[in-house]
């Protein structure tokens, strides 16, 4: 039999057997007449299909609510015409013709959308896939759901009564005006008034119940089966009604096997035609389509009736037993111990409620259910009457309270329309905690389950508050002053109802330990019961929960050994797990990607969200081996990011280093910022030089050629060099170099002048940014070469490249991070993020970035600190004039990644991939790519694709089908060259070319990126100007210049962030003074400040502090304690510039006692001493 959505079973057989219904519809056409003797109840009717749009038998006229679809596809007009007239006679049966309406519609959504894959693929994969892909709305997804599982239970159970028949009825006529307003010319179509069917015969019923009986007895019985059923339905009929029957039926039953395949050929032909339009058509129609079936779904106008059935299913997805006509107060259901029930039409003072929720016998929620179209938001005013409302009675036990005038702790309202935030107070499912009058209503995606419920009955979060206030910040681990302060402003939002908050802190400045320490006071305080703490990609997981399961929070044990934690190893966490760690990709697998509703994850599976790296709501990356080679593009990705955050009932807290615009509109403005220069001023990043711009002439001038000139080319299909005459001029610009045009001189002459400053001897590590995958190739090659012929041999490991098409990427990464080899990695955007490399001094890049979130991000592998090596500072390389190019640029602008993927990447992708969800993933792409590509595939292509794959590409779509992904890997590995032969291009079917150029070029200039300023001295003079100006309009300027003894740690940072602000960082004036002065003076910027403004000698600044300490030391008689603590405050001096009383109130001193101690050893001078030391540092020498 044909596949239902399930395996079939007795029951499937006997209903085939009786001629009730055909599983798989292949043209059913429109209904015999009322008053028909066959009344279809012996076979499956198939004849040709009317043109009219009534159906008219003596003085009986029927309309059809379908009628109108009949434009569309005639099919579906007969299915609905056939459901509406089985309807009275089996209503059963109503419902399978009506789940095959449903199925037939679906496939010709996916054929206009070019979204059709073949028959193969079961109704439910089709409607996973158009949901997931946005093509149907959720909304239209739930009715097209409920039409397939009340099919399933007909066919496979002979479930459904008349009652579900009418609202399926329904349910089907409001997906055809859907779809007609979708796709047809009218998007403000009215079909009018649902047009009920006729009542049922009682006479039916009988034959239903008999044949409802034999379902067990099938594989003994099944012939005197159907006689028994075939007799009954004869003592209806009169003779002549019989003959008449029979004689059809033979007739019928002689057509039947040719039209059934004439149909079905019919039905492919139709949808290979829809789809290669839709293929053909602009991605703007496409998206015109989406756009006006999202407006549609807008109207879609459910009655109440239909609004029950979607809500009572929603309720059974997530644990609760509903029926709405079955189990009614009315009828006395109660509730029972050890069941979850959704009891309708509860008795309260105020009315009764639509539904009151039963874990066990105990009430825990009431619910009100209004129509689709009723804003749904206002209607919770109602469910909070009904739960003000309830009586005691034996029948149950309330779970707590009162709280207030309330006795029930949670209340919902629902109308049955999907979440969207676009109109929010009109859908989801709204819910409200009752328990405390700050509690807000909100919007949820779906139903809270029992599970979900009886937990959140026990969170107090009153309690919790009062908790983490009283807890102290003390770890087994230091936690810095700014990693306190954000964990406060986090909790302080907690404590203010704020579900969405965002904290921005530097890369590098401790992200993680944040997160354990803020997840610990959190968990311990019982504030959340399960958290999720998501990252955006594997590397990044298993990072965090080495973190999670190493780093000592309390008494000698890890979080992990605290709290329990699962990793990205394991998909669903346990009922005892309170921390979960999952990349977003695996989460969208499995919110929007779900084989049923009934498999998604509850919404409250977790009531904590961390999100780390949350900027990243779109594609960095184009070589990661992940499951998020699914994203094609940023719209994509930023709209599954947002629907898989906005699905859970989590609070959501985002964590990172440069906020996107789609980061705040989620998650809103930062609640705490603690920003790059901040940490670099405080010391706990490294700062980096001017960036050193190497100019060559063609990046200076471009790369052209002229039209009639020979120009070789690469041919990426063969990997072949041939050349070929240009019939026009074309010209490349730097930021071209190494995508569209191969550009071997300006690779050497780079990577020489790079050897010149780049001593693979030395500790430091190198990383560069190519342009492409073969760009990175190519810069191996050039920078081993220049290495060698500037410092004679090098080790080869010295120098690799990193990216996703390496084997064993992670090892390889490892080694760079903790290894003396590779000394120099070249990249393309693999290492962008999330890996910590503390020994990169220098970072060279000679590709265009289009992001200024993507450039920090780059920056951020080396800020760093590593006192192993002495690394004071990182240099930048810039060979592609990216400074300037970034001047034009937002802070906020996102990477736009090209949607349309190759066959090339996805083909090294899948070779380099790493396990086999992901090999899953990337071998579904490709063969719907290339089911499309085999279409217009050029016979040159083929006979080049058969001449390495050994086979045709229909045999690799076949192998990608049904071969396993492993084994896939391994056959592509040797024939990796096909990807580039399936990029084939259409335009003349000629291949991609890419010009090579041999243009000689050199090395122009090296210069200094000073910002405005072209020379050293200019960006000198601008800094004394800039100081001479404003030394009475920034206090802590006036200070250093006219009273340093007064100067705070306080006032100092205000000083850094005001001079940073114009580009004067203590780094960039080192710097200049040495280009400028040809002398190397690590000065403080206080002695830069004092220099501009007064002339102050400029000196090492560790020698201003040993000058000063040694007149400080011999300026009085001091005690042996009181000399040791001078000598590490002078030590201290070093580090901190300043030391004031807040600086002693913090480590190291705070272990020791703190100010009020020291203040004691001094004898009640400590403040004086330390003003008198910033004197003694900073008195004028002549």
């Amino acid at each position: 039999m044909p596949e239902m959505g399930g395996k079939s079973n007795a029951g499937c057989v006997l209903r085939a057997a009786l001629g009730f219904v055909a599983l798989r519809c292949n043209g059913c056409t429109a209904p015999p007449p009322p008053n028909c003797s066959t009344g279809l109840r012996s076979v499956h009717w198939t004849t040709t299909v009317p043109t009219y749009k009534v159906w008219s038998w003596g003085n009986t006229v029927t309309a059809s609510n379908f009628a109108f679809l009949d434009q569309h596809d005639n099919r579906l007009y007969a299915l609905g015409g056939l459901a509406e007239r089985y309807f009275s006679d089996d209503p059963s049966t109503s419902i399978v013709k009506l789940r095959q309406f449903a199925e037939l519609l679906a496939k010709l959504i996916a054929a206009r959308q070019a979204a059709y894959r073949d028959e193969r693929e079961t109704f439910d994969e089709t409607l996973r896939r158009l949901s997931y892909d946005g093509i149907i709305p959720r909304e239209v997804a739930d009715v097209f759901h409920a039409l397939r599982k009340a099919g399933n239970a007909a066919v496979h159970e002979a479930k459904g009564g008349h009652g579900e028949a009418l609202t399926a009825l329904k349910f089907a006529r409001s997906l055809g005006i859907w779809f007609h307003r979708t796709y047809g010319p009218q998007a403000t179509f009215n079909p009018g008034p649902f047009v009920p069917p006729s009542e049922p015969v009682d006479a039916t019923g009988a034959l239903r119940v008999e044949i409802a009986r034999l379902q067990g007895e099938v594989s003994e019985a099944l012939s005197a089966a159907r006689d028994r059923a075939d007799q009954h339905a004869r003592d209806l009929e009169t003779i002549e009604e019989r003959l008449k029957r029979e004689t059809e039926e033979r007739a019928v039953w002689e057509r039947l096997a040719q039209e059934t395949e004439n149909e079905k050929a019919a039905i492919a032909a139709k949808l290979s035609r829809l789809q290669a339009q839709a293929e053909a058509a602009p991605r703007a129609k496409m998206l015109a389509f989406m756009k006006r079936g999202e407006e549609a779904a807008t109207k879609l106008d459910l009655d109440e009736a239909e609004t029950r059935a979607l809500i009572d299913q929603q309720l059974r997805d997530n644990g609760w037993e509903a029926d709405t006509k079955a189990m009614r107060y009315s009828v006395g259901v109660r509730p029972a111990k050890g069941r979850n029930m959704a009891i309708a039409e509860w008795p309260t003072a105020n009315g009764p409620a639509d539904y009151a929720l039963f874990v066990g016998t105990t009430l825990i929620a009431v619910v009100e259910a209004k129509r689709k179209r009723k804003n749904i938001s206002a209607a919770i005013d109602q469910s909070q009457r009904y739960s003000a409302g309830i009586s005691e009675s034996g029948d149950f036990a309330f779970a707590g309270g009162p709280w207030g005038e309330h006795r029930v702790p949670f209340v919902f309202a629902a109308n049955g329309r999907s979440y969207l935030k676009q109109i929010e107070t009109e859908s989801g499912i709204w819910f409200r905690d009752t328990r405390r009058s700050a509690n807000h209503r909100r919007a949820l995606v779906n139903w809270l389950t029992p599970a979900g419920l009886s937990g959140l009955l026990e969170v107090d979060q009153d309690g919790a508050d009062a908790a983490l206030q009283a807890q102290p910040f003390e770890f087994g681990f230091p936690l810095r002053h700014y990693q306190e302060a954000a964990i406060r402003a986090v909790e302080t939002a907690l404590s203010n109802e704020q579900r969405s908050m965002l904290v921005a802190m530097a890369t590098g400045t401790g992200k993680t330990k944040l997160a354990i320490a803020l997840l610990y006071r959190l968990l311990s305080a019982k504030r959340f019961r399960r958290i999720c703490f998501v990252v955006d990609r594997s590397a990044l997981g298993h990072q965090t929960e080495g973190e999670f399961s190493t780093t000592k929070v309390v008494s000698g044990k890890t979080f992990a050994e605290i709290f329990g934690l699962k990793g990205l190893g394991d998909v669903m966490p346990d009922l005892e797990t309170k921390v979960h760690i999952s990349t977003i990709q695996g989460l969208v697998k499995r919110v929007l990607y779900a084989a049923d509703a009934s498999e998604a994850p509850p919404v409250d599976q977790y009531d904590l969200m961390v999100i780390d790296e949350c900027h990243r709501g779109y594609l960095l990356d184009r070589e990661l081996s992940e499951t998020e080679l699914s994203f094609r593009g940023q719209d994509d990705y930023i709209s599954k990011y947002r629907r898989v955050l906005e699905y859970f009932d989590a609070v959501k807290i985002g964590l990172t280093a440069t906020p996107a615009l789609h980061t705040t509109d989620i998650f809103g403005e930062p609640i705490y910022r603690y920003s790059y220069r901040e940490a670099v001023i405080d010391g706990f990043l490294i700062d980096h030089e001017p960036p050193i711009r190497i100019e060559t002439a063609l990046a200076r001038d471009g790369i052209g050629f002229a039209g009639g000139e020979a120009v070789e080319y690469l041919a990426p299909a063969t990997g072949e060099i041939d050349t070929a005459t240009l019939p026009d001029e074309i010209h490349f610009e730097v930021d071209q170099f190494n995508k569209q045009v191969i550009t071997p001189e300006f690779n050497r002459v780079v990577a020489e002048e790079l050897a010149k400053h780049i001593d693979p001897a030395l500790p430091g590590k190198t990383l560069i940014f190519a342009a492409t995958d073969a760009h990175a190739d190519i810069i191996v090659s050039a920078i081993k070469t220049a290495l060698f012929d500037a410092y004679g041999e090098i080790d080869d490991a010295a120098v690799r490249k990193i990216t996703g098409s390496v084997d064993k990427v992670q090892m390889l990464i490892r080694s760079f991070r903790n290894d003396t080899n590779p000394k120099i990695a070249v990249t393309v955007d693999l290492l962008t993020t999330g890996i910590d490399v503390p020994k990169i001094t220098n970072l060279v890049f000679l590709r265009r970035v289009n992001s200024r979130i993507l450039y920090e991000q780059m920056i951020g592998r080396a800020t760093r600190k590593c006192d192993e090596i002495g690394k004071e500072v990182f240099r930048i390389f810039d060979a592609v004039d990216l400074y300037p190019h970034l001047q034009n640029l937002t802070d906020m602008k996102p990477v736009v990644v090209n949607p349309l993927i190759s066959f090339e990447q996805l083909v090294g992708e899948m070779i380099g991939a790493t396990d086999d969800a992901q090999r899953e993933t990337i071998r579904d792409q490709i063969a719907v790519k290339l089911r499309r590509r085999l279409k217009k595939l050029p016979d040159d292509a083929r006979q080049r694709f058969e001449a390495v794959a050994g086979e045709p590409p229909e045999a690799m779509l076949e192998r990608l089908l049904s071969g396993n992904a492993p084994d896939l890997a391994t056959w592509l590995k040797d024939r990796a060259a096909i990807g580039a032969i399936l990029d084939w291009q259409a335009e003349g079917d000629n291949p991609r070319y890419i010009p090579i150029s041999r243009h000689a070029d050199e090395v122009v200039a090296v210069t200094r990126g000073y910002g405005d300023a072209d020379k050293p001295e200019d960006f000198l003079d601008s800094f004394s100007a800039f100081v001479r100006d404003n030394l009475n309009t920034i206090a802590a300027l006036k200070l250093v210049v006219q009273r340093p003894r007064d100067l705070t740690r306080a006032d100092l940072k205000e000083l850094r962030l005001a001079l940073d602000r114009k580009g004067f960082s203590e780094a960039n004036l080192r710097r200049a003074w040495a280009d400028a002065k040809n002398e190397e003076i690590a000065a403080s910027i206080i002695g830069f400040v004092r220099q501009a403004a007064i002339g102050d000698p400029l000196v090492p600044y560790e020698d201003r502090v040993r000058v000063a300490m040694r007149s400080i030391m011999a300026s009085r008689q001091w005690t042996e304690p009181q000399r040791r603590w001078l000598k590490r405050i002078g030590e201290q001096i070093e580090k901190e510039v300043v030391v004031d009383r807040e600086a002693i109130d913090k480590e190291p001193f705070m272990a020791d006692g703190g100010f009020n101690r020291l203040n004691k050893v001094f004898g009640g001078e400590l403040e004086t001493i330390l003003a008198g030391i910033n004197e003694e540092m900073w008195k004028k020498t002549a």
